[in-house]
């Protein structure tokens, strides 16, 4: 007797362990800092430790805005199972002190 595996399934089966995964969420956010001295260094590791604990940074980069002026983005995974989290972050992020504003750019799933 084998195992029926449909396959609509077969995307979300983990041919190591046999469990299924689910998806993550990658949301991309714009933060503009309250000064162009802002240290961008500093400022991702003040992120990267605000974060909690089931949210990874997925990636930065950087966009210059106007006089020396960048913004920094920044992309973060999290797992598509959690609920209410998108606030949660966008709270986590305003309370940085070197932070002036977010702007949320883009919230898509991705399967890893």
């Amino acid at each position: 007797m084998g195992v029926h595996i449909s396959v609509l399934n077969v995307a979300l089966w983990d041919h190591k362990g046999g469990k299924r995964e689910t998806g993550s969420v990658v949301i991309s956010y714009k933060i503009f800092p309250k000064d162009i001295t802002v240290n961008f260094d500093d400022l991702k590791k003040k992120i990267e430790e605000s974060l909690p604990e089931f949210a990874t940074v997925y990636g930065y980069g950087e966009e210059p805005i106007a006089f020396g002026l960048n913004a920094l983005i920044c992309a973060i995974k999290i797992p598509e199972d959690k609920t209410g989290v998108l606030e949660e972050l966008e709270k986590r992020l305003e309370h940085i002190s070197e932070i002036s504003q977010i702007q949320t750019l883009m919230v898509r799933r991705t399967s890893r």
